[in-house]
């Protein structure tokens, strides 16, 4: 596509990870993912690893992560799994990211639900901010992805950043989240009008507390 992210020349990849490897740390919390499987079942564990791995390289260049092709070699390696299925797994899920991001990795959901919702006003807020689809911003900030579907339909229009999802969202809203983290400050997480999970918006109109048999 052509909003894809672009990814790195193997070559080029090859010189700069080929010697991944776990940190000490890391290496003691893959051998506890390992370890929640059975014997013969470690292929179950190559999600929360390739998921580990990406933090890694998170950390090592002070971004979101992603994940080069050495580093899932190294993964798929440590739980005896062909290369490509591992790959498979990491090309199937929008989790694994397969190109360079920026620190903040903007996952804009365009499916019906958001798009009805005002999906097209936070794509805007992120273009005003010199956001574009597939690239990231010359600073090294955000990168900015649509995707599909994460879940939050009853909260729409809704983004994932890094970790974090930000809901109930509006040109203003998502520009304020943009500017806040360009600022280096951490703004709220959920619902952006103050809804308790994906409660009815507003208050109560039915069901109310209890007061006695008095009330």
């Amino acid at each position: 596509m052509a909003d894809a992210a672009h990814i790195p020349d193997e070559v080029e990849t090859r010189a700069r990870w080929g010697g991944f490897a776990w940190t000490g740390e890391n290496a003691a919390k893959a051998r506890e993912i390992i370890a929640r499987y059975p014997a013969g079942r470690e292929h179950s564990a190559v999600m929360p690893l390739l998921d580990l791995a990406q933090r890694q390289v998170g950390a090592e260049t002070q971004t979101q992560g992603w994940l080069p092709v050495p580093v899932i070699e190294y993964v798929a390696k440590s739980v005896n799994m062909p290369y490509i299925r591992a790959y498979e797994v990491v090309t199937f899920y929008t989790m694994y990211n397969m190109a360079p991001v920026g620190r903040f990795h903007v996952q804009v959901c365009g499916t019906t639900p958001c798009m009805l919702r005002g999906s097209d006003d936070v794509l805007a807020a992120c273009k005003n901010r010199g956001l574009s689809k597939g690239h990231t911003t010359p600073d090294g900030l955000f990168t900015l992805t649509e995707v599909e579907c994460m879940g939050t339909c009853a909260n729409a229009p809704m983004v994932q950043i890094n970790d974090d999802n930000f809901e109930d969202l509006t040109f203003d809203s998502m520009s304020a989240i943009l500017e806040a983290l360009a600022n280096g400050e951490t703004p709220k997480p959920g619902s952006q009008i103050g809804r308790m999970a994906s409660a009815p918006e507003g208050e109560r109109t039915t069901l109310h507390v209890y007061q006695g048999a008095d009330a």
